[in-house]
């Protein structure tokens, strides 16, 4: 979005829409409102076990999701590292978290599920994460299950804490790829492309260049300063493009736990959420989704 580039190689304009949760998005898919969009796979799943004809043609990022709470919780490094025992604090309480179907909601479900608190805890669904950090702050609600957005954000407002940091909440979790029309692919595979390599370019830049990512980022968005967009970054760095096993591997157990508990009635395969030809061509090399090395140490000053 902060880049004239793609579209003066596709010799359009492009109109840039921003959703509140992945599944509003799968609903304008599905009214034929978009031809591209970054969005989480859970909703994506849902979508297409609908009918709603995208697919997944690159990754973009992972362990996007993470829980949040007011200070007088205690974070799972105090707790054994047990999740477990970190959700049993809210035994009786009530978390928020974005709407039914988005990846934070599917995460926090099998959460609660597992740890036997489904029947004690109770679950807020929000049409925008920044609800979320107002209730908390309101004192409406305990906990919180969103995006590094969310954490940044609810911290300037009240003296929050992450609970449980993205890397820890689930391993290699797709918290975002690249989902096209699929008639798209066959109608105009050079826009898929062109708009894959661009995609590349970005990621490989927040990656070796958060500082400068992050201002460029505040010069689109104009609500945020570039100390916060970094903070977020920093939280959650771990950007690339590839759709790796361990990406694909994440999005089709999330499809078989929608699947259990009823989100989707059809069991998915690997070739109807994913086509990976587009992206196997513009990123051979091996995927990025690692810690990079240059935010182990906080920058002087970030413009």
């Amino acid at each position: 979005m902060g880049s004239t580039a793609f579209e003066d190689d596709i010799g359009h304009p492009v109109s840039w829409r921003l959703f509140g949760t992945g599944p509003a998005m799968v609903e304008a898919f599905a009214r034929g409102e978009l031809d591209v969009g970054y969005m989480g796979l859970p909703p994506a799943l849902i979508g297409i076990s609908k009918g709603v004809p995208i697919c997944c043609v690159a990754g973009g990022h992972v362990e996007g999701s993470l829980i949040i709470a007011q200070n007088q919780y205690l974070p799972m490094e105090d707790l054994g590292d047990d999740i477990n025992a970190t959700m049993a604090q809210f035994s009786g309480k009530t978390v928020g978290v974005p709407s039914k179907g988005s990846i934070h909601d599917v995460i926090l479900d099998d959460l609660l599920a597992k740890a036997s608190l489904k029947d004690v805890v109770t679950v807020k669904n929000y049409p925008q994460a920044e609800y979320i950090a107002v209730d908390l702050m309101n004192g409406a609600i305990d906990a919180g299950v969103g995006t590094p957005a969310l954490a940044a954000f609810s911290a300037s407002l009240l003296d929050t804490l992450t609970i449980v940091p993205p890397d820890r909440l689930w391993p290699n979790n797709p918290s975002y790829g690249i989902f096209f029309r699929r008639e798209i692919l066959k109608e105009n595979p050079s826009i898929v492309s062109t708009f894959l390599e661009h995609h590349k370019r970005a990621t490989e830049f927040i990656r070796l260049h958060p500082v400068e990512a992050a201002s460029q980022i505040t010069a689109s968005f104009k609500i945020v300063d570039a100390p916060h967009v970094y903070s977020i970054l920093r939280m959650s760095p771990k950007y690339c493009v590839a759709l790796s096993q361990e990406y694909i591997g994440a999005t089709m157990a999330f499809s078989s736990i929608l699947r259990e508990r009823g989100y989707i009635k059809k069991k998915l395969t690997i070739k109807d959420v994913f086509v990976t030809e587009f992206i196997d061509a513009i990123h051979p090399e091996p995927h990025h989704y690692k810690r990079p090395r240059i935010y182990d140490e906080l920058p002087a000053t970030i413009a």
